[in-house]
């Protein structure tokens, strides 16, 4: 039985030791987004702009990561918004979006609060299965190779270091 009050967000909340400047270019530039995010990508940076993260470029056109994804809000150095589509292997829900929001907070010159919002997901088994899955990818592989990056360098793809310390805990609503 659903829970009809229930509403599905993912949320993290956490600081980094990098300057809001760094942060906002690892989101918002190519080259920032290939150090963390994923070695491919076709982004064009502005409202309404594309955000395609391209996580299988040998996989068929629509299939290789987030194909269609829009840039929906930006505020410089302070708040990045963007569209995200389901994984290829939920297809009932592929073509439907939730919002990621990305809020970030000056603590210091070199230190960072970051507000991680995915939200938008609705209810079933196939909603389920993708809330899991990006509870998972953003909190234990997207967001930790961001920390990973701002504060070690650059992310080795051919040789992914441990992110067992960068993990995230899900903040809970």
């Amino acid at each position: 039985m659903e829970d009809r009050n229930l509403i599905h967000d993912i949320i993290f909340d956490f600081e980094i030791n990098a300057s809001v400047s760094d942060v906002w270019k690892a989101w918002t530039t190519e080259r920032g987004i290939r150090s963390f995010f994923s070695p491919d990508c076709r982004v064009d940076f502005k409202v309404d702009g594309r955000f395609e993260i391209l996580f299988d470029t040998s996989a068929p056109e629509g299939l290789q990561g987030s194909e269609g994804m829009k840039i929906l809000a930006m505020e410089r150095e302070r708040m990045f918004s963007f569209t995200w589509n389901a994984p290829p292997d939920n297809p009932a829900i592929r073509s439907q979006r939730t919002f990621v929001n990305v809020h970030l907070f000056a603590l210091s010159g070199t230190r960072t609060r970051l507000l991680f919002r995915n939200i938008g997901y609705g209810q079933g088994d196939e909603w389920r299965r993708a809330l899991q899955y990006f509870k998972n990818a953003w909190g234990n592989v997207v967001l930790p190779r961001l920390v990973y990056y701002l504060e070690n360098g650059q992310y080795d793809w051919e040789n992914p270091p441990d992110l067992s310390d960068y993990r995230l805990y899900r903040a809970e609503r």
